[in-house]
């Protein structure tokens, strides 16, 4: 009969370091997850920041093959030759190209091809400046300039002054007409989509539980807005106030109030006055949207026309 506490005491220990055994794989598991979570973020952010880098560079490259088309044109009018641009205009396509390779793109490299091509550009003004005096251009509208009296330099002020008071108050006209003719959007709401297709509602989702997110936006009624197709940006801000964008799923860039602006997505329709919606369906390639409240913004024609906002648990 002794034995027996014997055999008890050993079962305790031997579930007390059970016990123990389980609380320390719970606390390494829960490391791990936190770990990870960490990891999701900071690569969703570096993602973002890049994919900012790539499109201002797009930016910048577009400008100066504008600016390239036009001094080319310039040049040539002027009798001038134009072969060492087109070369330049040539290696700038290829520039633009290799930017569809988001993981190659260094911004370093990038930022020293504009510092060039902006070289290249102020050296041929002073080419069009020289070629200008040779056909004397310059001389002409000096000598133009200096034949002009006194009567026909008052006679044209008036005359400027009448156009510009006309030209000014059509421009107020035209922007209340345009202020008045902005869509609104009525409201937005934000359904969540699994993987196998089903949606849920309510505004407020499951990270795991959502592959990607229906985005409605319900037009108002506009009796002066145009009946033609138009454009609806739309941009979704992470709870760091960051925008979801990804080339390869269709964001850019567009202007807003004289700035550029990246967009998450982006979508045509022809409007036509009946209270419509316009449906975005927007993943992530695979990533999980981080937890928080993510907030939504779309523009049409130069205005913010509508916001909305959904939540990540």
């Amino acid at each position: 009969m002794e034995p027996r506490p014997q055999s008890r005491n050993n079962s305790r220990s031997y579930l007390l370091a059970a016990l123990l055994v389980l609380a320390a794989l719970n606390i390494l598991l829960l490391y791990f997850y936190y770990q990870e979570r960490q990891d999701n973020k900071t690569k969703d952010a570096t993602i973002a920041a890049k994919t900012e880098e790539v499109l201002s560079a797009k930016t910048k490259l577009d400008s100066i093959s504008a600016q390239l088309d036009a001094k080319i044109a310039e040049i040539q009018q002027l009798g001038g030759s134009v072969d060492s641009l087109m070369k330049v205009k040539a290696q700038l396509e290829v520039d633009k190209r290799e930017l569809r390779n988001v993981n190659s793109f260094d911004r370093k490299k990038y930022d020293q091809k504009i510092r060039n091509y902006q070289a290249i550009l102020a050296q041929k003004d002073l080419e069009i400046a020289r070629l200008k005096e040779e056909n004397g251009v310059l001389s002409q509208q000096n000598e133009s300039l200096s034949q002009e009296n006194n009567s026909l330099k008052a006679e044209k002020q008036t005359l400027s002054d009448s156009v510009v008071a006309v030209a000014s108050k059509n421009q107020e006209l035209s922007e209340k007409v345009t202020i008045a003719a902005a869509l609104r959007a009525e409201n937005i709401t934000v359904n969540a989509i699994n993987s196998r297709g089903k949606e849920s509602d309510g505004g407020s989702y499951k990270a795991r539980r959502i592959d990607k997110v229906r985005i409605s936006v319900r037009i108002a009624p506009n009796g002066l807005a145009k009946q033609e197709e138009k454009v609806l940006y739309m941009r979704v801000l992470d709870p760091s106030g960051a925008v979801v964008s990804d080339l390869a799923t269709g964001s850019g860039e567009f202007t807003y109030n004289g700035e550029g602006m990246i967009y998450t997505a982006m979508q045509r329709f022809n409007f036509d006055n009946s209270r419509q919606q316009v449906d975005f369906i927007y993943g992530r390639g695979g990533q999980r949207f981080s937890q928080g409240r993510y907030s939504i913004e779309v523009y049409c024609e130069g205005f913010r026309i509508g916001e909305g906002e959904f939540t990540v648990k």
